[in-house]
């Protein structure tokens, strides 16, 4: 069987060298196994995306070295890759988890909500895990509820915990209490990212997803929906974030740092390419080195744990 990963980049804004870092390692991973990259849009949330980011993306990966074989500008079986255009499979996969019996409307108030981000319930990246208030309601509150409330949909976590091995971060185990039911369709009409995600890695066959730690929490309640529907799951990595010298993640809003600008600054792709693979010990030495040379030395055992910290010095070569 041919591995299949992808990259998929929000255009909500600039990409900066933590995505870079991120794009990099699933680029070669890809390359190292012989497999197929591809590259989705991710712009489900459409008042935040930005065509003209999409296009600038783009042209950044491929300004570092990294290529799709699908994608947007490409095409390909898959098509379209971008998830805006995708909403049918994501509408045939909610009416699926209906007839499962595994979702249903929440009325819940944004105050509501603020009220659950105070109490001591599980937290994760999505914020405090729900304690499912409107699973049980009847069919005449929820009628009551819904002449006053549109209703978001919330899929019903399985009642045990959930573990499983990840390729770079080891084994994995989430309690049920730290994870809630969580919104799969919003009360404006927007899919949630984790169905998308979901129903576009399985649709796209992706059998590798390697991503960034940011995003390791979010697993659980992704293989919760790819067991409900019946689909086969990739093998999940997720690659440490880069973060300051006081160990602090690297900031999106540090606009010296995205690709924009240092290719606005005349820093060479070599350059770029060189600082991520020497942060990741795939070299032992900083120095200019191009994306396709990577690939035979190109592995996640080498990573170190944690936030991978950039110094001053570090940053300071890129631009020489």
């Amino acid at each position: 069987m041919v591995r299949r990963g992808r990259f998929a980049p929000t255009p909500s804004g600039q990409l900066h060298i933590g995505n870079a870092f991120t794009a990099l390692a699933a680029w070669l991973q890809m390359r190292r196994a012989g497999g197929e990259f591809l590259l989705r849009i991710e712009d489900i949330d459409k008042p935040r995306s930005r065509p003209a980011f999409a296009e600038q993306q783009q042209d950044d990966l491929l300004w570092l070295g990294l290529d799709w074989d699908e994608g947007p500008r490409l095409g390909g079986p898959h098509a379209p890759y971008e998830q805006s255009l995708r909403e049918p499979l994501y509408e045939d996969a909610l009416g699926r988890l209906q007839q499962a019996g595994r979702i249903y409307p929440c009325y819940c108030s944004r105050a509501e909500l603020a009220m659950i981000g105070s109490a001591p319930h599980g937290l994760s990246s999505e914020g405090a895990a729900y304690p499912g208030f409107c699973r049980h309601l009847t069919e005449e509150e929820r009628a009551l509820k819904a002449a006053d409330k549109t209703p978001s949909l919330r899929f019903i976590m399985p009642a045990r915990p959930i573990s499983f091995d990840d390729a770079i971060a080891g084994k994995q185990m989430y309690a049920q209490e730290a994870l809630g039911d969580f919104v799969v369709k919003r009360a404006d009409g927007m899919f949630s990212y984790q169905l998308a995600v979901t129903v576009d890695d399985a649709a796209m066959g992706i059998t590798d997803v390697l991503r960034g730690a940011d995003l390791l929490d979010s697993t659980p309640r992704q293989l919760a929906l790819f067991e409900a529907l019946g689909l086969q799951p990739p093998q999940f990595a997720h690659t440490p974030l880069l973060g300051d010298e006081e160990g602090n993640r690297l900031s999106k809003r540090d606009k010296s740092l995205s690709l924009v600008s240092l290719r606005a600054d005349g820093v060479k792709p070599e350059r770029a390419v060189g600082l991520l693979a020497y942060l990741a010990r795939w070299i032992d030495k900083l120095e200019p080195i191009a994306a396709g040379e990577l690939i035979p030395l190109f592995g996640t055992a080498q990573l170190p744990s944690g936030i991978i910290s950039v110094s001053r010095e570090q940053l300071q070569w890129l631009r020489q």
